[in-house]
């Protein structure tokens, strides 16, 4: 008998488990893989941290909790999981990656600066915008390490306590009051509560619900830079994200060691976790390369690797963070519509906060299941 099972041990269930087990909760992780690794939604050798949050001023809060989680995870551990770089968000005056970052800025008093195209250009030299095109530059924006962050919240949850199954799926989860059962591969486990953070299998995990999720595939691409420059050090091309049409962005990260890495954002085919299609093909492969060519042309040298990844996005693509509506015992913090991985640190904290009885420091109405209910749409 478990106190809690945490469902899911990638970048919010293993942040969950960690901070329940330090709290002396009797935790239970499955996973169906063996975390970290490259078969979800929080894989990729680098991911984007960043405060001007241009998605919404209300995440500005979670994202500076998540800031100082992440500092104390990296000396609990004494691993580096974040590197400032400062970052650039780009596009249209009034386009939403530019108005909304400059919203979030001005509403929590951030530090930033509004950049001409030229200003850009000579800030950034590697990058080419086009003509009246402008940016929010914000100093502390970064870059996180995803596979190693997920390794250190579970070897954190491991030295607290928890105990951690890998290879393990759950199957199945029944409540009846105070108690969960949870069916896995390998048989039946109880506890007070269950956590579900899986991710792209939390809509089959929650059947019930007929939650309105969408799992999208997204592509990420390494490039050699073209000739051998120091244009794509970390200290001097900061991460970017660039609205290159309306509605449609590209991002990017500096070279560490690995290539310069991009991708789209939110452009991706609808699919299933199990039947997510792994191959990319040529023409995605070109689409990617014009971008290089036209904005960033120093990068576009030679494909060193791809990798494919998921996005699991709700309507209005904020988080789920909330309990059941007829099981309380069932905490689901699933999912994060391809922007969550930032705020995992601090997700981990506000679920632990849940479990435990406490009251969060954040307000958790914006995250909650009755909003579905508001559009008509889900929670059969």
């Amino acid at each position: 008998m478990f106190d809690t099972i945490v469902t899911g041990l990638g970048a919010v269930g293993s942040a969950a488990a960690f901070r329940l087990a330090s709290r002396g909760n009797r935790v239970l992780g499955l996973d169906r893989f063996s975390p970290p690794h490259a078969l979800g939604s929080s894989h990729g050798k680098s991911r984007i941290i960043r405060e001007a949050y241009f998605e919404n001023p209300l995440y500005v809060p979670l994202v500076q909790r998540s800031y100082e989680c992440w500092a104390e995870v990296e000396t609990l551990s004494g691993r580096q999981l974040y590197t400032r770089t400062g970052g650039l968000m780009i596009g249209p005056p009034d386009g939403a990656v530019v108005g909304g970052a400059r919203a979030s800025a001005l509403a929590h008093g951030l530090p930033f600066e509004e950049l001409s195209a030229a200003e850009l250009q000579h800030r950034v030299p590697a990058f080419h915008p086009d003509p009246g095109t402008v940016a929010i530059w914000e100093p502390r924006a970064g870059i996180l390490a995803p596979e190693a962050a997920i390794e250190v919240h579970l070897t954190l949850a491991r030295a607290a306590g928890a105990e951690l199954r890998f290879d393990e799926p759950m199957l199945k989860w029944s409540a009846a009051g105070d108690q969960v059962e949870v069916t896995t591969s390998r048989g039946t486990v109880r506890a007070a509560q269950l956590v579900i953070a899986a991710g792209a299998w939390a809509r089959d995990l929650l059947s019930d619900l007929a939650l309105p999720l969408t799992v999208e595939r997204n592509v990420v691409y390494w490039f050699d830079p073209a000739q051998p420059t120091k244009s794509f050090n970390p200290e001097r091309f900061p991460i970017f994200i660039h609205e290159f049409a309306p509605g449609r962005a590209w991002y990017g990260f500096p070279d560490a060691g690995d290539g310069v890495k991009v991708a789209l954002h939110h452009q991706g085919e609808s699919t299933h976790p199990d039947s997510l299609r792994r191959t990319v093909a040529d023409d995605e492969i070109a689409f990617v390369r014009a971008l290089l060519a036209r904005h960033v042309p120093e990068a576009n040298g030679p494909l060193r690797e791809t990798t494919v990844c998921m996005y699991t996005n709700t309507p209005d693509e904020h988080f789920i963070i909330d309990r059941h509506p007829a099981h309380p015992a069932i905490i689901i913090a699933s999912p994060c519509s391809g922007h969550g991985f930032k705020f995992s640190s601090a997700v981990g904290e506000v679920i632990a906060d849940l479990a435990t009885g406490r009251t969060s420091r954040f307000d958790l109405r914006p995250f909650g299941l009755s909003r579905l209910r508001r559009t008509g749409v889900g929670l059969a």
